[in-house]
C-alpha cells in the first residue's frame, strides 16, 4: 500500500500547535518588576 502525506493539511495542523504554545507562552510571561519610589511620585504630582 502506498502512503500519502496530506502536506496542507499537515501544515494547518503545525499552525495551531504553533499558535497554542505561542499562547501559552505569553499567559506564563511575567512583566519586569521594577523598584518604584512612591514617594517621589507623590511629590511630581504635586508639582502639577
Amino acid at each position: 500500500m502506498a502512503v500519502t502525506t496530506l502536506k496542507r493539511k499537515l501544515r494547518r495542523k503545525r499552525q495551531g500547535q504553533n499558535t497554542r504554545v505561542i499562547k501559552i507562552k505569553q499567559l506564563c510571561a511575567q512583566p519586569v518588576i521594577k523598584n518604584v519610589d512612591i514617594e517621589e511620585l507623590k511629590k511630581s504630582f504635586e508639582k502639577k
